[in-house]
C-alpha cells in the first residue's frame, strides 16, 4: 500500500488538517502504524547521530517534533478503539500495541541518544532556558531515567519486557470490561415489573429492545439506563439483579480480570523495584503535587475523618425512611439508589425525572457554549463540512473574541455498542508552536448521555449535566493552551492537577444565574422555575458524606494495590476488601467485587492517582471561591484563571501556577463549607 492511497501515511489536507475519518478503513492502520516508526527511527536515529554538540535545540527541542505519522494514526486508532470500536479493531490493537511499546523502548535505550540528553541536562544551569523549556528538558530527562536509561544490561532489557506485557494487559483488562458490560441486558416482558420507572426510562428501554428485535422492554449495564433503573425501580429483586452483575463484571465470569490484576500490579511493582523504589505509588507520586504515598494517605484519612460522621448519619436516616415505607429489612447496596431518590425527593420535591424536561440536551450544549462565551469570549461554529468518524458526531470550530481561530470540538454524546462506557475528554491533534507557526488542537468528548426516543429529543438528568460541564472542562484546557511543546501543552499536567479546570466548570450547576440561563422546558420553552432552581441548588449536598466516602474508598483501593511491596498472595476480593474496610458501611457482599472493572487504574492513567479527584476538588471549590465572592462571571478573575491555569497546561510546575492565581495555596475549608461537611 503506497501513501497515495493510504490517507494515514500522508499529511491530512483537509480542513484544519482534521482526520479524514470517511476514507480510513481498517487495512490503511497497520501499514501506516509500520511506516510511521519506520520515519520516526529514522528521525531518533538522527538526532542521536548528529556531529554537532548537543544543545536543548538540536536535541532536547529536536526529540518533541519527531513521528509526525506515526502520532497522526496513533491519534486516530487509539481513540477510536474507545470511542467506536470492533472485534477487528481490537485485535488490531492487541497487535499494534507491543510494537509502539517496542518503539519507545528503543528510544529510550538509545545509548548514544541518552548520552546527548544527559549531556544538555548536566549543562541545564548554563542554559539560558525559559520556564517551559526548562520543564521540557526536566521532564526529558526524568522520563528516560524513569525508563530504564540509566540501568545496565539484564535490567534494561527487563524493562523492554515488562513495557511490553503491561502494554497488552491493560489493552486486555479495558476489552474485557466492555466485553461483560455488553454482554448482559435485562429483557423484561411482564410491566408489573416496571412499576416506579419513569414514562422516559421506559420508552428508552423499549427503544433499545426493538433495536435488538426484541419484545418488551431492554435495560442494560450502560449507564443511561442502569442508573435510573437502580434510582426508580420498585421490583427489589430485579434490582438486585442488576446490582449484582454490574458489581460483579470480570469477576468470576467468562471475562474474568483478577489474575490480569495480579499480573499489572506484580509487574508494575517489579519495574519500580528495579529503580530502587519500594512501590509503584513512590514511584508515580514523585511526579505529582501529593509527592508521596503517605501525604496521599493522610489527605484521604483527613477527608474521610470529616465525612464519616455525615455518612453515618445519612445511613440511618435513610434506613429509618425505608422502614417508614415498610421496607422490613436492612438496606443493602441495590437498595441505596432507589431510596435515596424518594428521600431527596421527599426532602427537596426534586428529582431527575423533575428536571429532566428542562435540560434538553441542545439547550445544555448551548448554555455551556454560552458560559464559555461569557467566561473567555469563545465561540463555536457548527462544521459539517469537516468529516467525522459516526454519523452522532457533532464537531465545531471554535473561535476566540477577536475571530481567531482556536480549535476543532468534537462532540460525541450517546452509548452504543461499539463505545466504552463512562465519559472523557481527548484529543486527535495537540496544539504547539513550530517554526513560528501556532498548530491549534482537535478536541474531542465522548459521553453516554440519555439517548433521544420516538417522541422525546434526548433530556438530561442533572448527574449527566454535571458530567457534560465536567467534560467540557477538560476540553478548555485543551482548547485554550498556549504552549510552545506538544507534550507540555492542554491536559499534559500532573494527574493531580488535571481535574482541576474539568471540576470547576461543575460549580456552575448549581448556581441559580447559569440554571436560569439554561434551563428550558423542551415542549413549552418556559424557563425553569425558581422554586425548582433552588430545590437544585438546596439538594446539591444531599448525601454528600456517602459521596465523600464512596471517592475515598475507590482511592485507598487504589493506593492499596500500588503500595504493595510484594506481589499479592491474597484473593482479589480479600485484598480489596481490607483497603475499603475503614469506608464500609454495607455488609460485604461475597459476589461482589469492583477491582476487576476498576478501568481507572488498570486500563486507564490512574494507577496510584485516584485520589486526584478528590485532590483537585479541594483545588476547584477554592478557585471557585474567587468567583463566588466577586461575581460568577467575573471577566478579571476567569481572564487570570485562562492565563494562570486554562493555557499554561504543563509548561510550569501546577502548584506556581495555582498560587499565580490565587495568590497562595488552596484550602480545604471552602470544599468542606461547600459540601456540607463543616
Amino acid at each position: 500500500m503506497t501513501k497515495n492511497t493510504n490517507p494515514l501515511m500522508c499529511k491530512f489536507s483537509t480542513i484544519h488538517n482534521t482526520a479524514p475519518f470517511s476514507t480510513i478503513k481498517m487495512e490503511h492502520y497497520m501499514p501506516a502504524f509500520i511506516e510511521g516508526i519506520k520515519i520516526a527511527k529514522e528521525e531518533v536515529e538522527l538526532i542521536a547521530n548528529n556531529n554537532e554538540v548537543a544543545d536543548f535545540e538540536n536535541t532536547i527541542e529536536a526529540m518533541e517534533f519527531i513521528g509526525e505519522q506515526l502520532d497522526q494514526v496513533s491519534s486516530v486508532f487509539f481513540n477510536l478503539n474507545h470511542a467506536d470500536t470492533s472485534d477487528e479493531m481490537q485485535a488490531l490493537a492487541r497487535e499494534v500495541s507491543p510494537l509502539l511499546s517496542e518503539f519507545s523502548n528503543d528510544i529510550v535505550m538509545n545509548e548514544a541518544l541518552w548520552e546527548r540528553i544527559k549531556a544538555v541536562y548536566d549543562d541545564k544551569d548554563n542554559l539560558d532556558l525559559n520556564a517551559e523549556q526548562s520543564m521540557l528538558l526536566n521532564k526529558r530527562y526524568k522520563s528516560f531515567v524513569r525508563s530504564g536509561a540509566n540501568l545496565e544490561g539484564e535490567k534494561k532489557e527487563r524493562i523492554r519486557e515488562i513495557s511490553k506485557e503491561l502494554s497488552q494487559l491493560t489493552l486486555q483488562f479495558g476489552e474485557n470490561v466492555l466485553a461483560a458490560t455488553n454482554n448482559f441486558e435485562l429483557n423484561v416482558t411482564n410491566e408489573k415489573d416496571l412499576a416506579g420507572l419513569p414514562d422516559g426510562v421506559l420508552e428508552a428501554a423499549a427503544a433499545t429492545a426493538k433495536s435488538k428485535d426484541k419484545q418488551g422492554w431492554v435495560f442494560t449495564l450502560q449507564f443511561p439506563s442502569y442508573v435510573p433503573f437502580m434510582q426508580y425501580a420498585d421490583n427489589r429483586e430485579l434490582r438486585e439483579k442488576m446490582f449484582k452483575i454490574y458489581s460483579s463484571r470480570c469477576f468470576n465470569d467468562e471475562f474474568d480480570n483478577q489474575e490480569i490484576i495480579k499480573k499489572i500490579v506484580a509487574l508494575r511493582l517489579e519495574k519500580v523495584q528495579l529503580f530502587d523504589y519500594p512501590n509503584y505509588a513512590q514511584f508515580v507520586l514523585e511526579e505529582r503535587m501529593a509527592e508521596t504515598p503517605v501525604k496521599v494517605v493522610d489527605f484521604l484519612n483527613e477527608l474521610l475523618e470529616a465525612s464519616m460522621p455525615k455518612a453515618k448519619e445519612e445511613f440511618k436516616e435513610l434506613q429509618e425512611y425505608a422502614k417508614k415505607l415498610g421496607a422490613n429489612f436492612e438496606l443493602q447496596r441495590w437498595d441505596w439508589a432507589y431510596y435515596a431518590e424518594k428521600l431527596k425527593t421527599e426532602k427537596y420535591q426534586v428529582n431527575d425525572e423533575l428536571t429532566r424536561p428542562y435540560f434538553e440536551l441542545e439547550k445544555v450544549k448551548q448554555g455551556i457554549f454560552d458560559l464559555a462565551t461569557d467566561l473567555y469570549g469563545l465561540s463555536f461554529k457548527l462544521s459539517p463540512e469537516i468529516d467525522k468518524y459516526h454519523k452522532e458526531v457533532d464537531v465545531y470550530e471554535v473561535f476566540d473574541k477577536k475571530g481567531n481561530f482556536l480549535s476543532v470540538f468534537y462532540a460525541d454524546f450517546h452509548p452504543r455498542d461499539s463505545k466504552q462506557g463512562g465519559a472523557w475528554m481527548t484529543s486527535y491533534a495537540e496544539q504547539f508552536v513550530q517554526s513560528g507557526k501556532d498548530h491549534r488542537p482537535h478536541i474531542s468528548i465522548v459521553c453516554n448521555f440519555t439517548r433521544p426516543t420516538e417522541t422525546k429529543p434526548s433530556l438530561l438528568s442533572f448527574g449527566e449535566v454535571t458530567t457534560f460541564l465536567h467534560e467540557f472542562g477538560h476540553a478548555l484546557h485543551g482548547m485554550l493552551s498556549q504552549c510552545a511543546y506538544p507534550s507540555l501543552s492542554g491536559t499534559s499536567v500532573y494527574r493531580d492537577f488535571v481535574e482541576l479546570p474539568s471540576q470547576f466548570m461543575e460549580n456552575y450547576a448549581f448556581e441559580k444565574e447559569w440554571l436560569d440561563k439554561v434551563a428550558k422546558h423542551y415542549k413549552t420553552g418556559e424557563k425553569i422555575p425558581a422554586d425548582l432552581v433552588q430545590k437544585i441548588i438546596d439538594s446539591g449536598n444531599f448525601h454528600q458524606g456517602y459521596a465523600f466516602i464512596r471517592q475515598i474508598s475507590f482511592g485507598l483501593n487504589d493506593m492499596a494495590w500500588h503500595s504493595v511491596e510484594k506481589p499479592i498472595e491474597a484473593s482479589v476480593a480479600e485484598f480489596e476488601t481490607e483497603a475499603m474496610q475503614a469506608t464500609e458501611l454495607f455488609p460485604r457482599l461475597e459476589t461482589s467485587c469492583m477491582s476487576p472493572a476498576f478501568s481507572h487504574i488498570f486500563a486507564g492513567g490512574y494507577a496510584a492517582g485516584y485520589y486526584g479527584y478528590k485532590w483537585a476538588e479541594v483545588l476547584d471549590a477554592d478557585a471557585f471561591d474567587a468567583f463566588k465572592q466577586n461575581g460568577i462571571y467575573n471577566k478579571e478573575i476567569a481572564d487570570s484563571f485562562r492565563e494562570n491555569v486554562l493555557e499554561k497546561g504543563g509548561s510550569e510546575h501546577p502548584m506556581d501556577l495555582y498560587k499565580r492565581f490565587r495568590g497562595e495555596e488552596p484550602s480545604i475549608a471552602p470544599l468542606l463549607k461547600r459540601s456540607g461537611l463543616n
